[in-house]
């Protein structure tokens, strides 16, 4: 099976990987051909650099920024500063994604689920990806700077400074609790959305971002238990390369109860209505059965089948946020 088959066999973090590696044939491990003359290599190029970013990651951290903002705002804040505050954190994420890949690349190579990245395969160099991702990281700060206010841009900054320090350069490769600390860069963008509308922070962001900060161990966790042998091969404390399965779907049953509480209480501190509440308890139960269901067998079937469910539950949850403002308000 060549390499791009095997990419699409497995969860990537971007199918834009894919692309490269069936474009560029001159690479290391690498098979296809190229197509369409000059203009192909470009655009795999580009691709390669889009990668870097994980862009999926990114949608994923986006989908929370708006809702709140909507909440913070209680009905639809301007399009100008929606559009703003997305592209901002948009630049934030991606460069520390990419300074991430820069860090992993030695690791990478060793997993199968990562072997496709641009730094293993040479699509980039080490050193365009550090110039990439620092220019990436500094227009974050100044666009979020300019363009919606200072707060935002110290909380985006500071999430990129310690998804790379904390996360990526200490806690993933010496602590079996990385995944649990080195989340919470992921729950700032809930912040940034509610101090881009007020200018401060207030409760109710604060339980955003711990809805996200309870989600990230259970939902990394399942796809931690479907690439087990990949951490054990790359010697990275993962909780499902080190304690086992078992005792990793104890941990994801607990933080999913924490985690649905945590939903529930946003109900309230930030005075949701019955919208937002039924979607909770719904879309809560849902999670905590597929848990239950890894509880009972944890196998990498029914992890993915979990994995799967989370990234939706965010979109459901978040979603259902900025629904119940909207139709409160009568908007």
């Amino acid at each position: 099976m060549v390499e791009a088959e095997r990419a699409k066999s497995m969860v990537p973090d971007s199918p834009l990987a894919v692309v490269w590696a069936s474009q560029c044939p001159s690479l290391p491990g690498v098979t296809g051909t190229v197509t369409g003359g000059v203009r192909a290599p470009r655009r795999a190029r580009a691709a390669a650099f889009v990668a870097l970013t994980k862009p999926r990651i990114i949608e994923l951290l986006l989908v929370t920024t708006v809702p709140s903002m909507i909440l913070a705002d209680q009905g639809l804040p301007s399009v100008w500063l929606i559009a703003a505050t997305v592209v901002g954190g948009a630049l934030a994420a991606g460069g520390a994604n990419a300074l991430n890949m820069y860090v992993d690349r030695d690791i990478d190579r060793l997993m199968h689920r990562t072997r496709n990245r641009p730094l293993v395969t040479g699509a980039v160099r080490p050193t365009e990806a550090v110039v990439f991702a620092v220019a990436l990281t500094v227009g974050s700060f100044v666009w979020l700077w300019a363009f919606v206010n200072l707060p935002s841009a110290v909380l985006a900054t500071a999430a990129a400074a310690f998804y790379v320090f904390v996360y990526s350069l200490w806690l993933k490769r010496t602590s079996i609790r990385n995944i649990v600390i080195g989340g919470a860069a992921g729950a700032v963008p809930t912040l940034v959305g509610w101090t881009a509308v007020t200018g401060s922070l207030d409760w109710p962001p604060v339980v955003l971002f711990a809805v996200i900060f309870y989600w990230t161990p259970p939902h990394f966790w399942a796809l931690a238990i479907r690439y087990r042998s990949d951490y054990q091969a790359a010697e990275i404390p993962m909780l499902p390369a080190v304690a086992g399965l078992r005792a990793t779907a104890r941990r994801i049953v607990a933080y999913t109860v924490v985690l649905v509480a945590s939903s529930l209480l946003l109900v309230p501190v930030a005075q949701m209505g019955a919208l937002y509440l039924v979607v909770a308890v719904v879309s809560g139960a849902g999670f905590g059965g597929l848990a239950l269901d890894v509880l009972r067998r944890p196998d990498p079937t029914r992890s993915i089948r979990l994995f799967g469910w989370s990234n939706a539950y965010v979109m459901i949850l978040f979603g259902a946020v900025a629904a119940d403002v909207l139709i409160r308000n009568g908007l």
